[in-house]
């Protein structure tokens, strides 16, 4: 339990100097001096500067997993929950982003890192967005052909939108909240089943 708590710390610490001086402006003693810890206790959880980032990276998609996670559980239709999903998907990466101050340029930077971390996160998304298409499937609400491909173009759109989202330039001037029912059209058009 101790090791947990000492890794957990290290990797807290690491997220706040990688906010502050960014990934190349973070030495591994930065870490270990704002942790207290020293290097040795920083060297015995992690190999190098690249290791503890991917752990810090991983930290901030677990933490969106689990948010993610609690929205499919939410008691809304299926075409509610999909619409639910997509802006959780966006909203918690953007604030990720943001809660990591100068990691924001980092995380577009490094960006090919982070899709490397991302993989299982990823796919627990997938699982999630095709189970929410199959309830809406059995409830013959939804109009679909080839479910897997549904799930890869709507995972790949939400992850399209990130970047404009993050930058506030998603429907430049309008409040996000606004967007809602345009996204809710959408999809509703993409996958209604005419008769329903």
């Amino acid at each position: 339990m101790a090791q947990l708590k000492t890794r957990q710390l290290l990797i807290d610490i690491a997220r706040l100097q990688f906010a502050k001086r960014g990934f190349d402006g973070t030495t591994m003693n930065d870490i270990a001096e704002a942790s207290g810890k020293g290097r040795r206790t920083l060297y015995t959880y992690f190999k190098s500067k690249d290791d503890i980032y991917e752990a810090v990276i991983n930290g901030e998609l677990q933490r969106i997993s689990s948010t993610f996670l609690a929205v499919a559980r939410k008691q809304l239709s299926p075409l509610d929950k999909l619409v639910e999903l997509i802006f959780a998907h966006l909203s918690l990466m953007k604030e990720a982003v943001e809660r990591n101050g100068y990691l924001r340029a980092e995380f577009f930077r490094n960006i090919w890192q982070v899709e490397s971390v991302r993989k299982k996160y990823d796919k627990k998304e997938h699982d999630i967005i095709q189970k929410t298409l199959e309830e809406g499937l059995e409830m013959k609400m939804f109009d679909i052909d080839n479910i897997t491909l549904y799930t890869d173009i709507i995972q790949a759109t939400a992850k399209g939108l990130e970047v404009p989202y993050i930058y506030g330039r998603l429907g430049a001037g309008m409040d996000i909240k606004a967007t809602r029912p345009i996204v809710t059209k959408i999809i509703r058009r993409v996958l209604w089943r005419e008769r329903y």
